[in-house]
């Protein structure tokens, strides 16, 4: 197990049913202002927040797709390079974390990210509804005002107590793990493993900490079909095959269906396996 921590999110892909739960727990917690999402669900691009027309599964189901999307927390984030400041930098537990007091407003962390999670306080944070403390969700999350930027932070104010970030703890679907992506025993670890867990936009050389397991493929009924009559035929024509077959016997496939014919001295057919064996009174001894 490694001593140093990299904290990361796996999301089921299978299991996520795009409900926005997350993104709207994630603002509750934060208090995050109207008009900033620190979460969102786009469709599986992350260009456009509508889904589209659902489309046709596997099954013939209708079947819409989306991805959510928050900070990636890069363990090679381009956000922190571009950062004048010092106000974006890195955890040794692999957070991308915010110090919002070392906050110029120059937006450099926006345009150097490629996955457009970071939110911008164009006017003053206004939350509804309003508390006298100001903070709709957890009150140790500090406060952002006017010109400063602002994204997910893995809720280090729950994940330093131990506790899952809100979006985990709160989705209904059971579809997101968070844990330790350098032990390779952690939940997060195997199922990335086994399941073949992928990050987005992998090609920018980011080193993403969020992992998305794709979804299980589904086979169509038809397929299923095919296969249950390719396996029937499969099966028919070995049991013909082993069916012992007497000399002077026609060999008779109607319909592609094998069946083996001998008149016996009565009408009735006997049967054996799946084939028909009639013997002809021509042929008896």
């Amino acid at each position: 197990m490694s001593t140093n921590k990299r904290l990361g999110l796996v999301i089921d892909m299978q299991r996520c049913i795009g409900c926005w739960t997350c993104a709207v727990s994630c603002k509750t917690e934060n208090n995050v202002g109207l008009g900033n999402w620190w979460n969102r669900v786009l469709s599986p691009s992350g260009q456009q927040e509508q889904f589209g027309m659902p489309t046709a599964g596997p099954d013939g189901q209708p079947e819409i797709s989306s991805r959510p999307y928050a900070c990636m927390h890069c363990k090679n984030a381009p956000c922190v390079k571009a950062c004048p400041t010092g106000a974006t930098y890195k955890r040794p537990d692999g957070i991308t974390a915010q110090d919002y007091s070392k906050c110029i407003g120059c937006r450099m962390c926006m345009a150097a990210c490629p996955y457009n999670v970071r939110v911008f306080n164009w006017g003053t944070p206004v939350q509804v509804p309003t508390f006298e403390d100001d903070h709709v969700g957890n009150a140790d999350v500090p406060k952002r005002s006017k010109g400063v930027v602002e994204k997910c932070t893995f809720c280090v104010e729950r994940t330093d107590k131990g506790e899952l970030p809100t979006c985990v703890a709160g989705c209904p679907a059971h579809a997101r793990t968070f844990g330790d992506l350098n032990d390779p025993n952690s939940e997060v670890s195997k199922l990335i493993s086994e399941r073949g867990g992928e990050t987005f936009k992998d090609e920018f050389g980011t080193e993403p900490s969020v992992y998305y397991l794709p979804r299980r493929r589904r086979q169509s009924t038809k397929s299923i079909a095919m296969s249950q009559t390719t396996s029937l035929n499969s099966t028919g024509a070995a049991l013909a095959a082993k069916t012992p077959v007497p000399p002077n016997t026609n060999i008779v496939a109607p319909n592609n269906t094998v069946s083996v014919t001998n008149t016996p001295k009565t009408s009735e057919p006997t049967y054996q396996g799946n084939c028909c064996i009639k013997i002809r009174e021509s042929d008896q001894l």
